[in-house]
């Protein structure tokens, strides 16, 4: 089964109970991905390293090859 097959599940069940409906597949992925890039910064600046953003960092790297 799918994410969209069980999102439309989902709907249809809260619907049919009066819940609230549920946030559809992939609505946060982006927050995520930025949460887990400032916590990976955090960590940086508590192990002591430059806190660069990584994607940046990856391409400096990349050039000076």
């Amino acid at each position: 089964m799918t994410a969209i097959e069980q999102y439309l599940i989902d709907s249809y069940r809260a619907a049919q109970h009066g819940d609230p409906m549920p946030p559809p597949p992939g609505r946060d992925d982006l927050a995520v991905l930025r949460q887990a890039r400032s916590y990976e910064q955090f960590r940086a600046v508590l192990d002591g390293r430059p806190a660069a953003h990584p994607w940046r960092a990856a391409l400096h790297r990349l050039r000076l090859r």
